[in-house]
């Protein structure tokens, strides 16, 4: 028991993608207030590395329809009668590539994962959540405001997950739930680097008449990923804006995590797009001229 959680462990927390980052800091932050967490990992290994007191591991797919009514399951059927305080939607993916170079099937992907795989979860979880007054935090983006060149695809679905939450929040707002978008800007995490990773591999597919016309875009928005590594918000502080915001009596319906992300929503408030469009160049044109 702990003075943030009178409860102690009698409440129970539904965090998916926690093999790594921010999901794992979560996790951890959530067990050490005092909630037990059912922890989605992909992986064995991820699960022997995350578990421990208040961190029960589960292998959990979103995109797995299986896997997501195996978690569902565990939450109706839980042997002390828990109550589900909150479903932390977190599992994500980013593939970035001009709009033209990136396959249809990297679309699709980024969907699945970032939009769909959330909503089976929600779909899933929400009559746990209805019985228990419980809270759904969905963690979206910057980029669910801001859609910069080549994350087209991660920002669409960032978008779509930012206007599934709103519609979701007005329908269940009257039968107590609550629903909190949380969007993180730079944040050191692995997912940042398979990011990059993802975007050399993508750019190495392009036709030689891609590459003419957005070779050095995309080297340049792939070294200002990279400096997201050197000022970034570390994993663990994002963990604990997240853990307040699913404990939160009354939690706000979003938060920014970093003064990158609160910056730029502030800007994309109050510029207009072509204004907008210019900062964004020229804070580019530094990224640009470091590959030159």
């Amino acid at each position: 028991m702990t003075a943030s959680n009178p409860t102690g462990r009698h409440e129970l927390v539904v965090v998916t993608g926690a093999s790594t980052g921010m999901g794992a800091a979560t996790a951890r932050e959530l067990a050490r207030r005092g909630l037990h967490v059912l922890a989605g990992v992909r992986r064995d290994i991820d699960a022997d590395a995350l578990r421990g007191e208040g961190i029960e591991p589960h292998i959990l797919d979103i995109t797995v329809d299986s896997h997501v009514a195996a978690i569902a399951d565990r939450v109706a059927h839980d042997p002390l009668g828990r109550p589900l305080r909150a479903l932390i939607n977190n599992a994500g993916i980013s593939v970035n590539a001009p709009v033209e170079a990136l396959p249809i099937a990297d679309w699709r992907r980024q969907f699945e994962v970032n939009l769909f795989g959330h909503i089976a979860m929600t779909r899933a979880l929400l009559p746990a959540l209805l019985r228990s007054s419980g809270t759904v935090v969905n963690i979206s983006s910057v980029g669910g405001k801001v859609a910069l060149p080549t994350y087209g695809a991660y920002a669409g679905s960032k978008f779509a997950l930012e206007a599934a939450s709103d519609s979701l929040r007005r329908e269940v707002a009257d039968l107590g739930v609550r629903v909190v978008v949380v969007e993180p800007g730079a944040v050191k995490t692995e997912m940042l680097e398979r990011g990059v990773a993802n975007a050399d591999r993508l750019k190495a597919d392009m036709t030689i008449d891609q590459l003419e016309r957005y070779g050095d875009l995309v080297a340049a928005v792939s070294e200002q990923a990279r400096s997201f590594g050197k000022y970034g918000v570390p994993a663990e502080r994002a963990a604990q804006i997240i853990a307040k915001v699913a404990t939160a009596p009354r939690p706000r319906t979003r938060y920014t995590v970093g003064r990158d992300a609160a910056a730029l929503v502030r800007l994309s408030r109050l510029l207009s797009d072509r204004f907008l469009d210019r900062i964004l160049r020229l804070n580019l044109r530094a990224y640009r001229d470091a590959n030159a």
